[in-house]
This record gives C-alpha cells, structure tokens and sequence, in this order.
C-alpha cells in the first residue's frame, strides 16, 4: 500500500484498465451466463441502499420491510401468500439454507447417524458444497430420456437416512423443469422435505405460464414443496449479487437459527452475518417498476430469440440435445467435439460453455442476447463447421 493515497481521477484510471479486460453482457458475445445486464431502475435503488445491513435489522427497518415485502411479492408469484425468507446472495447460499432447514428439521423428527440428500445428477454444483459443509452423503438420481430426474431412481435412492430431496425447475445445463408434481407426492408420502432450486426458472416459468406455455407446476401449490430458490440477479434484472431463499413456514427458518444477542434481532437464520439491504431494495424497486406486464415481455422475448436459434442451428446441420424448454439451448456439431468447438468460438470472440450431462455447447440466451447477435454467431459457427469438412 502506498504511503500516500492517490487522487480520485488516477485511481479510476487505475480502475479502468482493469475493467478493460472484462467481458461486457451488452457485447452480445457473453454466450454462456445466466446473468445479465441489471436494469437501470435496479442499479440506483442497490447504490441508494450501499449502507444498509440487514445483519442488524433494527438499524434499519425500512430496509428490513423491503426485504419482507420482497419475500411477500416474491411468496404471492411463486404459490405461496404467506412465505417467509430472506434476500441473500444468490442460488448456492439458498440451496445450502435449504439443506441446512431440512437437516436441521430431520435431527427432531427423525436424527440418524449419516443423513443423505437425493439430488438429479443435473444439480447445480452448490449441493455438492451444502453436502461437505453440512456433513451430508449426496445421493445422485439418474435423469430419464428427456434429461430429468428420474421418479424410479428417486424412490430406490429414499431410505430411513433420507432428509431432503431436490428438484430443479430450470436446470443448469439444459433448462430442463423437473416432475416436481410427482417429487411433491413422493414427499408428501414419506414425510420428507422437498426443495426446489429454482434460481434459473423462478423468475420465466410463472409468465411464460401466464402466456400459456405448457410447463409443469414447480412452486408452492403443490403441498410437497417446502422451500424455492430464485434468483432475481438472472432474470429477475437485478444486480449481482441477489438470490432468495423461500420457505413455506416460520419453523424451517426457526430450526437454524442462532442467537446473536449483541445485535438489535436477537435470532438470525442467515448464513452469513453481515449481509447488504442494497439487494432487497433493488429487487423491490425492480418488482414494482417491471409489474407481471413487464416480465411477461422480457420472458415473451427471450424465448423468441431461443427458438430463433434453435431453428437457426436445425437448418444448419447441427444436432439439438432437445428442444428448448426454457431460455436454454444445447447443440453438437457432429463433425467437431464441443470441447474444441467451444475453443473455436472463444477465438473469434464468442464465450460459451460446454455442458457435461450430455456433452454439448450450451447457449443461455439472456435478455442481452439480440437477434443481430444470433445472426453473427451463426455466421463464425458455420464457418468454423465448413473448416472441419
């Protein structure tokens, strides 16, 4: 550290140089994320809120009213009128407080000495992470031939050391919905919990829904589920970083909390301690500005440039994993492996990734992804396809 500081202008001088190495989501080359450009009205509201911690609601009780209005809005969309939870950070904060609620809950009800947790082998990564911090054996379910959670495999996995099962609306890789209906009354049945990691679909499913796309039900309507993930920094048009986590009762939160009896609330559920008010103020100010309408386009849009390239790609010659069930779209070429395609695309400047659960180059189409910039994308992708001949 310099003995003396630098002027304003020289540090963001600084600042920017490094910023210049950054990839920029308004390029349209950002291919692969499931992040986006958060909106302006998000933007001001999180920088008006920089100084609110939520760690010490009573400290700031406005914040703190945002966030329950935040869960309440987000509760009322998601099946649930009365739901109880907290803005957190994102998907794999949520999904480990989920864990954590139903570990907790299995200790009372039913404790065994090596508990598991059933997951889709299409699982995000973060219930590996919950699993090893939570001292959890992670059970893999196989996926059927649509690439969802197999309802046999579940039910062979379920035993007396089972304490949760989770289902994906939106999976990482393909975007698939997963039979959470079914995994409701399994649950239901065997009296054990059921979460749903909805970090990706949370914030699609319920308008393209509302427009009449034909989608399984993922949310609190069915009696099974008791908690969701969603993330508003994906499609919700927040910034980074802003997750939920959803419960259906006060007693998932209660089970995990601690006391903390030097801070103004004296119990906090919550992972982390210290945690920003500048994400429930921009996810609330974003909810009320956007309005179901305003959704409805983004989702209405995003899924047209979807099927736009999956078309796109079907004409040209390459091979669909499936069709598009969210804003999610993987293809092979069949003359060049997706690794090295994907190498290929990075060069002339496009960054996508690679799914491993089937391998194949996989596409987020975000709402910064145009038409225009599907159009160039197939322009390198066939010229790189003709090089392979």
């Amino acid at each position: 550290m310099d003995r003396k500081g630098l002027s304003p202008g020289l540090v963001f001088d600084k600042l920017k140089k490094f910023q210049e190495n950054d990839m920029d989501y308004k390029s349209g080359r950002i291919l692969g994320s499931m992040c986006t450009c958060a909106h302006p009205v998000a933007k001001r509201a999180y920088c008006d809120f920089l100084e609110s911690n939520l760690g010490d609601p009573g400290l700031f009780k406005g914040t703190k009213a945002l966030e329950d209005e935040v869960i309440s809005l987000l509760g009322s969309f998601l099946g649930c009128n009365s739901a109880y939870g907290h803005v957190i950070t994102g998907g794999t904060e949520g999904n480990l407080m989920a864990i954590r609620a139903a570990r907790n809950m299995a200790r009372i009800n039913s404790p065994t000495s090596s508990p598991e947790i059933i997951v889709p082998k299409s699982a995000h990564f973060s219930f590996k992470k919950a699993a090893d911090i939570l001292g959890l054996k992670l059970m893999e379910a196989e996926l059927d031939e649509n690439y969802k959670i197999d309802l046999d495999s579940v039910q062979e996995l379920i035993s007396s050391r089972t304490v949760a099962v989770v289902g994906v609306a939106g999976t990482t890789e393909l975007g698939k919905v997963d039979p959470i209906g079914e995994l409701s009354r399994i649950c239901n049945e065997k009296n054990i919990y059921l979460h749903v990691d909805a970090a990706f679909g949370g914030f699609i499913i319920p308008f393209l829904k509302e427009m009449g796309f034909k989608i399984p039900e993922f949310n609190f309507k069915l009696s099974g589920v008791s908690s969701i993930t969603v993330d508003p920094h994906k499609l919700g048009l927040t910034p980074i970083p802003t997750g939920c986590i959803l419960f259906r009762e006060k007693k998932f939160l209660d089970v995990m909390s601690i006391e903390t009896p030097y801070l103004t609330e004296k119990q906090q559920s919550t992972i982390v301690g210290t945690r920003t008010g500048a994400s429930a103020a921009a996810t609330w100010a974003i909810l009320k500005y956007m309005g179901k309408e305003g959704y409805m386009k983004i989702a209405s849009s995003t899924m047209e440039v979807t099927n736009f390239l999956a078309r796109e790609l079907t004409s040209s010659g390459f091979e669909l994993v499936s069709e598009p069930e969210l804003n999610i779209v993987a293809f092979n070429s069949g003359k060049i492996p997706a690794k090295e395609l994907s190498t290929k695309l990075k060069q002339k400047g496009w960054v996508v990734s690679v799914s491993a659960c089937p391998p194949a180059i996989r596409i987020v189409l975000m709402p910064h992804i145009r038409k225009e910039h599907i159009v160039e994308f197939m322009d390198d992708l066939k010229s790189i396809q003709k090089s392979a001949l």
